[in-house]
């Protein structure tokens, strides 16, 4: 799943904020908001964010 549309499910399903998603996630508020504007991320982040989704994924439901 492209890494986007998992975080925006997450932050749906959570009622998280993008700014708190991303400065609990990656260290930088505008990280969803860079995503959405087509910001491209390292292969090493994308990993992190994906490692941190499926740790929280069961505690979200």
């Amino acid at each position: 799943m492209h890494l986007l549309t998992r975080i925006q499910r997450h932050l749906r399903r959570t009622g998280t904020p993008p700014t708190r998603f991303g400065r609990e996630v990656v260290g930088d508020p505008r990280f969803v908001a860079d995503l959405r504007n087509g910001r491209e991320v390292r292969s090493a982040t994308e990993a992190r964010v994906h490692a941190w989704l499926d740790r929280h994924e069961g505690c979200a439901q």
